[in-house]
């Protein structure tokens, strides 16, 4: 279905109306309070068209100034009084109107947003694997920002302009009928114009929003990827990438304006119709006898029932399309919401005390259904021992560690942790006996102390100290300006690899895991960093379950066991020494390595 013709369906969808609205029950007294004014305020719409017609007809019979000072001045002064304190009273009813709409949006917005984003980070990463990070951007912000424009701009205030439509149209229909349908006949124009703004501003307002949603993710991406964008000089081609979409922005936008432009004019020109037709017919009444002093009351009210009609008409079919749009961002939302596919937190097991010991049973994974990464792999790891796990790029090194954390389901077979399958584990418990370091170090913006602590508070800054020391990378923080208290920019990119690295240690440390897990921890370092990386790696791991994937043989010559992959299945397993003695698939990798080694010697 195309998004216009989705938009269109949604207006009435109210299952999904319902439960935009659900979020507002906690606020139900804001939401009726609203609506309680929204009918005051259509109630008071006409009285001051009335008593201005009241005014005119009953308080002035004459021109002269001693006839004003005389009976009817009074009358006109009180009449005054109430009209004014009227307004005020108008004032303070649409004050609070709008204020309480826009409060119960903005409320209902936090609420949403904080269920948005919870839901986010419980997702499964398979779907940040195919969902653009720009997109999900789009949905806790902008369109979470559009369902408040549903109670803001929407809505309700579709409902308080109608009751003031119904209760002014009854008001002249009281009056004179006849006259009310004469002001109406040019009506019919103003419904058909109304209709084609609504259905063009409709579908540029889609347009907008689709290119608002590839502007976030194309820059989020280029912002985030912008060392290779400038290493491959590839700055002018990403430029007109980037001119593209914006174009199609701007292109959108004007169309928006151009429906704006024309239907305000159309308005004030129905409008100027229905004035000329109120006063040629009321003229005509003004020749009878008996009528005339009665004329000039009934055509000034008549003139000002016409504004308070006009008023919400001309903004009607505007706030139809916000309310649209409204509905489309909550389906998005909703979609977010609604997804299922996130991790399976149903175990109640806590791990304290956890020793470590790792069991891989006879597991399958794939990240797409039948294409499998990993057949039928099984092994154990006892509780303290290192397993180094080595094989090509796409082998399936990464993905055994995403299962054990849990990042990931697992397709067929079991793992087990302590001689307990890790789903029987609270998910937040099992993580927190399991350390990652990965190879590329993801620092936050803040402080180096927040981002080896995650700001948790439990912490002490005495323990980051302590590990740090024992890392070896204190000396280096103290001489950072503010020390423990430097401002780490957004990934960490004031601080080299190897700093970075070696603060993620820290981190590591800090949490005492029982399982350490360490991806391609030394593969973009110098060898001068290595060799301080592989120090803190040897105090990282001792007397822990440890699990080492890197492409430098060197680095794990030391583990208990090492592991041989290719193609997700195990081909080798054994100590450095008995897999080099077998001349098989390790020996030929440490060959291959060695090798090259030799040459980048010579």
């Amino acid at each position: 279905m195309s998004d216009p013709q989705q938009a269109k369906k949604k207006i009435f969808d109210f299952s999904l109306l319902r439960r935009v609205f659900r979020f507002a029950a906690p606020y139900k007294r804001k939401f009726y309070t609203s609506l309680l004014l929204a009918i005051i305020l259509a109630i008071i719409s006409p009285i001051r068209p009335w008593l201005i017609q009241l005014t005119i007809n009953d308080g002035i019979k004459g021109n002269t100034a001693a006839h004003f000072i005389t009976g009817p001045g009074g009358f006109i002064i009180e009449i005054t009084i109430i009209q004014l304190a009227l307004l005020l009273l108008e004032t303070l009813f649409r004050f609070f109107f709008t204020f309480l709409t826009a409060s119960l949006g903005q409320n209902v917005v936090k609420d949403i947003r904080v269920s948005t984003y919870n839901k986010i980070l419980h997702l499964n990463l398979r779907q940040y694997d195919k969902t653009p990070i720009g997109t999900l951007t789009t949905r806790t912000i902008n369109d979470i920002e559009s369902i408040n424009d549903i109670f803001s701009d929407g809505l309700i205030p579709i409902i308080a302009d109608l009751l003031s439509i119904i209760s002014v149209l009854a008001y002249m229909f009281s009056v004179s009928w006849k006259l009310t349908l004469v002001c109406l006949a040019p009506f019919p124009f103003l419904i058909l114009a109304t209709y084609f703004f609504k259905e063009s501003v409709n579908k540029s307002f889609i347009r907008v929003r689709n290119a608002v949603a590839s502007l976030n993710a194309f820059v989020q991406e280029h912002i985030t990827g912008m060392a290779i964008v400038q290493a491959f000089a590839s700055e002018k081609r990403e430029f007109g990438k980037f001119n593209n979409i914006n174009k199609e922005h701007r292109n959108a936008n004007i169309k928006a304006i151009f429906a704006y432009s024309v239907f305000f004019p159309v308005v004030e020109l129905v409008m100027a119709l229905s004035i000329g037709l109120l006063v040629w017919w009321a003229a005509k009444d003004a020749l009878n006898p008996g009528q005339a002093e009665k004329v000039g009351g009934v055509i000034t009210a008549f003139i000002l029932c016409l504004n308070l009609l006009f008023r919400p008409l001309r903004v009607i079919a505007d706030k139809f399309n916000v309310l649209q749009m409204g509905m489309i961002a909550s389906e998005r939302v909703f979609k977010v919401l609604d997804n299922e596919d996130s991790a399976i937190n149903e175990g109640d097991k806590e791990a304290d005390g956890m020793k470590g010991k790792v069991e891989f049973d006879k597991v399958w994974f794939a990240y797409n259904e039948d294409q499998y990464v990993l057949k039928e792999v099984s092994f154990t790891l006892e509780a303290g021992q290192t397993l180094a796990i080595v094989g090509h790029t796409g082998s399936g090194k990464t993905s055994i560690i995403s299962l054990l954390n849990r990042l990931y389901q697992v397709n067929k077979g079991q793992i087990r942790i302590d001689d307990t399958p890790i789903e029987a584990y609270h998910l937040d418990a099992l993580r927190s006996k399991i350390a990652v370091v990965l190879q590329d170090v993801f620092l936050f913006s803040g402080t180096v102390a927040d981002n080896v602590t995650l700001r948790n508070p439990a912490i002490r800054k005495e323990d980051v100290i302590s590990a740090a020391r024992l890392i070896g990378i204190h000396d280096f923080i103290m001489q950072l300006p503010g020390n423990y208290e430097y401002k780490v920019m957004e990934r960490g990119a004031t601080l080299s690899l190897g700093q970075r690295q070696l603060l993620s240690f820290v981190r590591a440390l800090l949490y005492d895991p029982a399982i350490l897990i360490l991806d391609e921890a030394t593969s973009s370092v110098d060898t001068e960093s290595e060799a301080l990386i592989q120090q803190a790696i040897d105090k990282l791991i001792a007397n822990r379950t440890s699990i080492v994937i890197a492409h430098r043989l060197s680095t794990i010559r030391k583990a208990n066991q090492i592991m041989v992959l290719d193609k997700g299945q195990i081909k080798e397993m054994g100590t450095h020494e008995e897999l080099i003695e077998k001349q098989g698939f390790y020996y030929q990798l440490h060959k291959m390595q060695f090798e090259k080694q030799v040459i980048l010697i010579d």
